[in-house]
């Protein structure tokens, strides 16, 4: 077994609530055992949360949400194929801003997260209601940032939703929406509330404790999110988003991998000095996967990384992406462009013809050519091990680097701190480490591109966007005019609001 939490999925025996939407409440129900004979000790409690983490797993990662996230943005695309692949009328309204309530994808996201919501509120209600509920304070506080997590999603994506902290919703008393800054407001409250209860990256053995929620993976969420109040609330937290990141810096715990890619590889995970909070990955034992390589490369990487597999040449990014590295930046070679090679860097990487694999930007959104499309290498293949096209590397959700990213940002735009530093020399650090030139200077605009080249495919650049303004002003390939600040959230899926006629849709979209 890889990780201790990997041998609890195994045996896993929970009461979970699945919540495709805030009113369709079906309850699953795996085992016999109730909360007055169940969670006798840590071990059983620990089998249902673990279902709480794999629920968020498929938020932050892989699943519709991060998608969502991703595109619409400069950094991520999938374009149809000539052959007939990929095509996705849903994902062509995110790329180019036209959004509707009807949107599949967006639609699914909505779905994932009210899932992973209710899954939090069914597992919580059993921790509170256990006659063991006095010695699961951190269970229960896990759950609280789990629950809170998903909330902040939902908040960042559609701005007013139903706030909803029951398992079971009487059909006769349907939630409304609840404001933005309401949300705001309840998981800021809900996690700091489980801080208390949480151990510090200092108390624990990360070897056997990873990759559980610490103080520190909530600080670092409180960060991202006070990052973005202004956006979500009016009011700015620079100097609240600079004291979680030094809570976190001031542990000595944490520091820059010798590379990026080491935060990527299958073999780094609970041995990582940057990894603040991940996802744990273990397909041969059933617990979870990882996609990346399978949705994103070329067929012909199957043989440039000797895959088990021909990928699927799907997930790609933008030639403005490329264009924000130097040319001796080290991350740009984590980005596939040009003409390619086998790992050796000197046999070219050929089609059955003999013709040399030339990846170029996609000129065609919905009929692309087989080499449109540069690829991101964001999760590694080499040494990665396979079970079918499920890869082992575990799901980064946030490290050191964003932290650095984030105290520069808030500094320059007026926060304070009692761990003195400058903007300049927390990115120099990021650039550093890749070899990227020293800046001498910083700007606004230095900070959001560099955000956007260490960050890639993170889930970021959508909010980053959004808070800097080039999410509406900015234009790029397929999104060629000025976006409508209203578009800065998505609609409320139309499924939804028919289902519960409380739900009010978001000013600019449809009413009905």
């Amino acid at each position: 077994m890889k990780k201790y939490i990997i041998k609890l999925i195994l045996c896993s025996s929970v009461v979970s609530l699945l919540l495709p939407g805030c009113t369709n409440l079906d309850e699953e129900t795996f085992g016999s055992l109730s909360p007055d004979t169940y969670y006798n000790n840590e071990a059983e409690a620990l089998s249902s949360v673990v279902g709480v983490y794999q629920a968020l797993s498929q938020v932050a990662h892989i699943g519709d949400p991060w998608r969502i996230a991703e595109f619409g943005t400069d950094e991520f695309i999938v374009p149809g194929r000539a052959s007939g692949g990929w095509f996705d009328q849903n994902q062509v309204e995110i790329i180019t801003h036209t959004v509707t309530p009807e949107n599949a994808t967006s639609g699914r996201a909505w779905k994932n997260i009210f899932q992973e919501i209710g899954t939090a509120n069914a597992v919580l209600e059993s921790l509170q209601a256990s006659p063991n509920s006095a010695n699961l304070k951190g269970l229960i506080a896990e759950v609280r940032a789990l629950r809170a997590y998903g909330y902040f999603y939902a908040m960042d994506f559609w701005g007013n939703v139903p706030l909803v902290t029951v398992a079971r919703i009487d059909p006769n008393n349907l939630p409304g929406t609840t404001p933005r800054a309401e949300i705001f407001k309840f998981v800021e409250t809900e996690m700091l509330a489980a801080i208390e209860d949480l151990p510090s990256v200092t108390t624990v053995t990360k070897a056997s404790y990873y990759p559980r929620f610490t103080k520190e993976a909530i600080y670092g969420a409180l960060a991202t999110m006070y990052l973005n109040a202004q956006v979500y609330t009016g009011t700015p937290k620079w100097t609240e988003a600079i004291s979680m990141c030094d809570k976190i810096i001031g542990t000595g715990k944490y520091s820059l991998e010798a590379a990026v890619v080491d935060n990527f590889k299958s073999t780094n995970e609970q041995n990582s000095v940057e990894i603040i909070s991940s996802f744990s990955v273990a397909p041969a034992q059933n617990a979870g996967n990882n996609q990346f390589i399978l949705y994103t490369q070329n067929a012909l990487d199957k043989l440039k990384y000797n895959l088990p597999f021909t990928p699927a040449n799907g997930y790609s990014t933008y030639q403005e992406a490329l264009d924000r590295y130097e040319n001796q930046d080290i991350r740009k070679s984590l980005i596939e462009y040009g003409p390619q090679y086998y790992l050796d860097g000197v046999t070219p990487l050929t089609y059955p013809n003999g013709t040399q694999l030339n990846i170029v930007a996609v000129k065609d959104l919905v009929s692309a050519e087989d080499n449109e499309g540069y690829k991101v290498l964001k999760y590694t293949p080499v040494g990665t091990s396979w079970s079918g096209f499920n890869g082992d590397n575990d799901l980064v959700l946030m490290r050191y680097a964003d932290i650095l990213l984030i105290k520069a940002e808030a500094l320059f735009r007026g926060g304070t701190t009692t761990i003195v530093d400058t903007p300049l020399n927390l990115i120099n650090k990021v650039r550093g480490r890749s070899n990227a030139s020293l800046l001498l200077s910083v700007t606004l605009k230095n900070i959001e591109e560099e955000r956007a080249r260490e960050l890639i495919w993170e889930g970021h650049r959508r909010r980053d966007m959004i808070r800097f303004g080039t999410y509406f002003t900015g234009t790029w390939a397929f999104k060629t005019t000025p976006t409508a600040t209203f578009r800065g959230l998505y609609p409320i899926p139309t499924e939804q609001r028919t289902a519960n006629p409380k739900l009010v849709q978001n000013d600019g979209y449809p009413a009905n």
